[in-house]
C-alpha cells in the first residue's frame, strides 16, 4: 500500500469515529494511533461524556498506545487525525514521540501543526515529526460545519452540548 492510500485508508477510519462522534453530541473527531500499519488505538472525542476536557479523540488514542504497548514511548508510531491538533494535543504527540503526524481538516481556532501554531515543526525537544495535513480535508471540516450547524438550529438534541453553549432548557 502506498503511503497516499495507507493515509486515505486509515482517515477513513477515523472519520467513522468522527461519525460517531456526532451521533452521540460529541464535537466529531476522531483519531488513530498506527504502528506498522496495525491501528494500536482508536478513539473519537469524549469531553461532553466524561466531562474532562483533556478528553480529546488524539489524546485518548494516545493513552490507549501507550496502555496497550505498556509504555509512554510511541517512538515508531503514527497519529491520525480528522482535525489540526490543538495545542494540548501537540504536546502529547511531542511527549509520546509519536513520529508522523497526518489530519484532515485545518483548525482554525486552535491549529497547532500549521494553522497558528507549528509546534511540531519548531518545538523546543528538537524531534523530527512528518506532519501531513489535508487528507479528506473537505469531508472532515464538513462534519464539524454540519455538526456545529445543527446544534447552532436546534436540530441537534444534545442537553449537554447546549448547556455549555448557554441554551436554555425550554428549547431542547
Amino acid at each position: 500500500m502506498t503511503e497516499n492510500a495507507k493515509d486515505l485508508h486509515f482517515i477513513e477510519i477515523a472519520l467513522n469515529l468522527a461519525r460517531e462522534a456526532y451521533e452521540a453530541g460529541e464535537v466529531p473527531i476522531g483519531a488513530l494511533v498506527v504502528r506498522k500499519g496495525e491501528i494500536l488505538a482508536g478513539s473519537r472525542n469524549e469531553i461532553e461524556a466524561s466531562q474532562d476536557c483533556t478528553a480529546h479523540a488524539e489524546i485518548l488514542s494516545i493513552r490507549k498506545a501507550s496502555e496497550l504497548l505498556h509504555s509512554w514511548r510511541l517512538d515508531d508510531c503514527e497519529l491520525y487525525a480528522t482535525l489540526e491538533p490543538c495545542p494540548m494535543c501537540t504536546g502529547a504527540i511531542l511527549n509520546s514521540r509519536i513520529v508522523r503526524v497526518v489530519y484532515g481538516a485545518r483548525d482554525r481556532r486552535l491549529g497547532a501543526c500549521h494553522t497558528h501554531w507549528a509546534l511540531l515543526d519548531q518545538n523546543p525537544i528538537g524531534r523530527k515529526i512528518e506532519v501531513i495535513d489535508g487528507v479528506r480535508a473537505s469531508e472532515c471540516g464538513e462534519l464539524l460545519k454540519s455538526f456545529f450547524l445543527d446544534l447552532r438550529e436546534g436540530r441537534r438534541q444534545t442537553s449537554k452540548v447546549r448547556r455549555a453553549l448557554g441554551v436554555p432548557p425550554e428549547k431542547v
